[in-house]
């Protein structure tokens, strides 16, 4: 962005929430073709939101519907994430309120994720589709590691759901908790996790705790975004659908409601739904626009 070039109007969005009170805010800019990088991470500074999200004209092999497919990147406060479920569902929030409801085509740096904007009973959800995910082990001694930063024992851990390092678009290490008041306490070593995410190119850990077949409560560590916690995960979200699909915790064919930002004073309520047949994981969510 040249010195004389209009700063870009950035907006404030918050996802997983029909109030802006919860969730997980974002930023995002609907044009940020003047931007470079550095314009780009100086504005996601600046807002200190987890995340925020610049739309860019889409790739010319992008399928999608006429005039609602965007190239889109994602900044933390410290650093550029290959996929941000939450600034993707507040940026489609954010599109749907200027050009309606439908189907629009993000392209991202982790693959290409189609996004369906839908009004139910005068509140507008978004739902993602995630790119293939997979799962893979963890080495006792990293797992060690984040037990140690968390100052988890190990005992505290629900044997039923092995620690593992699930991707839906971005990486992320899941680990459950046995009890809720342990998810509830949370206070870690920032610059040890920190270092453990960098080296393992982790973008949060996802830490869950199971209250019934179908309904979780988690929450997510983001040192390496500059932030104690992220409010609402959508990526982590999808990974976890994923991991708990494979482990078999939950059928093929599942709806599962994950509560997220209790703990932080910003209530969030995010849907995963798992399809047999289908690797994907949809994410989705409400939103609505802060200020």
């Amino acid at each position: 962005m040249t010195t004389n070039a209009p700063r870009p109007e950035v907006l404030r969005y918050t996802a997983f929430s029909s109030s802006p009170d919860g969730g997980n805010p974002a930023g995002v800019v609907l044009d940020a073709t003047a931007l470079d990088d550095g314009d780009m991470l100086a504005i996601a500074a600046d807002l200190g939101y987890s995340e925020s999200a610049f739309l860019t004209p889409p790739p010319k092999d992008l399928d999608g519907p006429e005039g609602r497919t965007y190239g889109i990147r994602y900044f933390s406060p410290k650093a550029e994430v290959p996929f941000c479920g939450h600034a993707t569902v507040a940026t489609a929030i954010a599109l749907a309120e200027r050009t309606g409801p439908g189907k629009l085509v993000f392209a991202t740096r982790a693959g290409t994720v189609p996004v369906e904007v839908a009004e139910e009973d005068g509140t507008v959800r978004a739902t993602l589709t995630s790119v293939e995910p997979h799962v893979e082990e963890i080495a006792d001694a990293d797992l060690a590691e984040a037990l140690a930063a968390l100052g988890w024992p190990a005992a505290d851990l629900d044997p039923a759901f092995p620690p593992r390092i699930a991707f839906a678009g971005a990486r992320h290490l899941v680990l459950a908790a046995a009890t809720r008041a342990r998810l509830a306490d949370l206070s870690y070593d920032f610059a040890r996790l920190e270092a453990l995410m960098h080296r393992l190119d982790l973008t949060t850990v996802q830490l869950v705790w199971r209250e019934s077949a179908t309904v979780f409560h988690v929450r997510d560590p983001f040192p390496v975004g500059g932030v104690v916690e992220d409010p609402a995960t959508g990526a982590a979200a999808a990974a976890f659908g994923a991991y708990a699909r494979e482990f078999g915790l939950v059928p093929e064919d599942a709806v599962l409601t994950l509560h997220q930002g209790e703990d932080l004073g910003r209530p969030g309520r995010l849907t995963v739904t798992l399809r047999a047949g289908d690797p994907r994981v949809r994410v989705g969510g409400a939103g609505a626009r802060i200020g």
